[in-house]
């Protein structure tokens, strides 16, 4: 698939959409509620399946959309962020919305966001992602889906995604992540994302803390909702766990999380053993230990953007010493303190040099700060560096020597830039950067 180049305008219209996150996030329902009402709440039309969680609900979302496609459905899958292109955020078979349908969108909804603003001052217009959100609903509508897979944003009880009737919620996992916005405990995060369930609609709970297990679980059961757990139906040995096309032993935690959704639809989905186990096969999920050549040397893409997915990281860095018997060279960016201080522990206690850099994007640590959060154990270089250094020409990469291996981590934004500079003429989807 070619997308060519934006149709007149659509600068603008981007311009536009972005303009609006400078109102911050806006938690609530409300404004989303009222929007999708007056385009005939095409939420309403196809089924779905919601999903929530700290880390893994991407990676469920693409598996369960990968699910239901081999089986024969036509699907919907909303996601978020995007890594190059903003169409890659809402998905119908895999294909992204194109330059013209966002534009066409904006240019639907802006006059209704604009009388909703009217009532009700700037607060109560739309956000950027009640946009995107909305955009989302009409396109699987009017493309006739039959089912759909709608990652929340953030949280859950609050996000704009939770006006939905799903057939199953999930909860993939939970950690401290976004504590200034969910609440610095674990009990008060899954609250939050509990939030999503529904009254007498199933919720598969992935791998989380016991405290936020028996949040999830308190809050199901005031709604009368069935929950049916990662852990109880497959137990702890992950060697028996389905295996998907991506790597790693959290990726089989959530192909079962996916399974065990896609095994509660109704039986008029047509969900079999063999599309769970082809779906799983053949799904793609850009970013998420990623392997691909860089020069002739091994080079691995994965968005390990918080404390839990830092932990995650650390068991992968371990298998690949034993695998490679190298230390790799890292090249890392993140959001903030929080999330950069574990990442970078992980770092150096694998990785024998360090590129440090600063993604574009508002709240990104700066030099000094990643420089500050090194361990002082730490016996290998760190080096401040920028994206475009470090990636001057597609398939190149500067860091490190001709036998090193590269790992790229931290920020999804991150590996976003680095996707752009390597790849500049292909999108998701497009054949992009060749599997190692």
């Amino acid at each position: 698939m070619t997308t060519g180049s934006p149709p007149a305008g659509y600068a603008a219209i981007q311009d536009y959409l972005f303009g609006l996150k400078t109102a911050g996030v806006k938690f609530g329902v409300d404004r989303m509620r009222i929007l999708s009402a007056r385009i005939g709440n095409p939420e309403r039309a196809v089924p779905c399946i919601h999903v929530a969680g700290t880390n893994g609900k991407g990676s469920v979302s693409a598996m369960l959309e990968a699910i239901l496609r081999a089986s024969g459905q036509r699907t919907g899958l909303y996601t978020s962020p995007h890594l190059v292109r903003l169409g890659e955020r809402v998905q119908v078979n895999r294909a992204i919305l194109a330059e013209g349908e966002i534009t066409a969108y904006v240019q639907e909804l802006q006059p209704l966001a604009d009388a909703i603003a009217s009532r009700g001052g700037l607060d109560d217009r739309p956000s950027f992602f009640e946009f995107m959100t909305a955009m989302a609903f009409l396109q699987f509508a009017r493309k006739k889906c039959d089912f759909s897979v709608i990652e929340v944003g953030l949280g859950g009880r609050l996000d704009a995604t939770n006006i939905v009737e799903p057939e199953v919620s999930i909860v993939t996992s939970i950690g401290l992540d976004h504590c200034d916005m969910l609440g610095d405990t674990f009990e008060a995060i899954a609250g939050e994302k509990a939030g999503i369930i529904k009254p007498g609609r199933p919720v598969v709970i992935g791998r989380m803390p016991l405290a936020a297990e028996t949040t999830v679980r308190r809050v199901a059961a005031s709604m009368g909702a069935r929950v049916v757990s990662v852990r109880e139906e497959f137990g702890d040995d992950v060697s028996r766990y389905p295996k998907p096309s991506l790597e790693g032993d959290y990726q089989r935690w959530n192909a079962a999380t996916a399974a065990l959704a896609a095994r509660l639809l109704p039986g008029r989905f047509g969900i079999s053993d063999g599309s769970i186990e082809s779906g799983l096969g053949a799904v793609e999920w850009p970013g998420r230990w990623q392997r691909t050549v860089l020069g002739g040397r091994l080079a691995i893409l994965d968005a390990s953007h918080n404390p839990e997915g830092a932990g995650v990281l650390d068991s992968n860095l371990s298998r690949l010493h034993l695998e490679t018997g190298r230390l790799p060279v890292a090249i890392v960016g993140a959001l903030g303190a929080m999330r950069a201080g574990p990442l970078l522990e992980v770092l150096c206690r694998h990785c024998r040099e360090i590129h440090l850099v600063v993604p574009h994007q508002a709240r990104a640590s700066s030099h000094a700060e990643l420089e500050a959060l090194v361990p002082g154990t730490f016996r290998g270089r760190t080096i401040r560096s920028t994206v475009e250094e470090l990636f001057p020409s597609p398939a190149v990469c500067t860091a490190g020597g001709p036998d090193d291996v590269i790992i790229v981590t931290g920020s999804i934004y991150l590996l976003g830039e680095v996707f752009c500079l390597l790849e500049p003429q292909r999108g998701p989807g497009e054949g992009r950067l060749q599997d190692f």
